[in-house]
């Protein structure tokens, strides 16, 4: 059983930066694949980025790629997204997950999810 809590949410202007942090709780945490989804209003729940569980490969969407990075501590249980060059767009609820993958299936499969934070880019 795996426990996620993320912070580091909040609001901020066009341009600005945050980092958002995911604590997880449980000893199996470097086992899995760790990713940050989002979910803007009335917008599916999307793949922003992933971190496999030895940190040596990630995955970041066209979308905030060369403006977001993923990066894991398994030392200290926590994932963390860093938000640069945030526009209006990047507003949305961000989740933190574990994933799991599935070699039948050739993909990960979340088992995990947080509670989400809220990001707002103002203009």
């Amino acid at each position: 059983q795996v426990q996620l809590v993320e912070s580091g949410g909040g609001l901020v202007q066009a341009g600005g930066s945050l980092r958002l942090s995911c604590a997880a709780s449980g000893r199996t945490f470097s086992y899995y694949a760790m990713g940050w989804f989002r979910q803007a209003p009335g917008k599916e729940r999307e793949l922003v980025a992933r971190i496999r569980w030895s940190g040596t490969s990630t995955f970041i969407a066209n979308s905030v790629e060369g403006r977001f990075t993923i990066s894991r501590d398994n030392a200290k249980n926590t994932v963390y997204l860093r938000m640069n060059s945030l526009k209006p767009e990047d507003t949305a609820v961000y989740y933190c997950a574990a994933a799991e993958f599935v070699p039948t299936m050739g993909s990960y499969v979340v088992r995990y999810w947080g509670q989400g934070t809220q990001v707002t880019v103002s203009s």
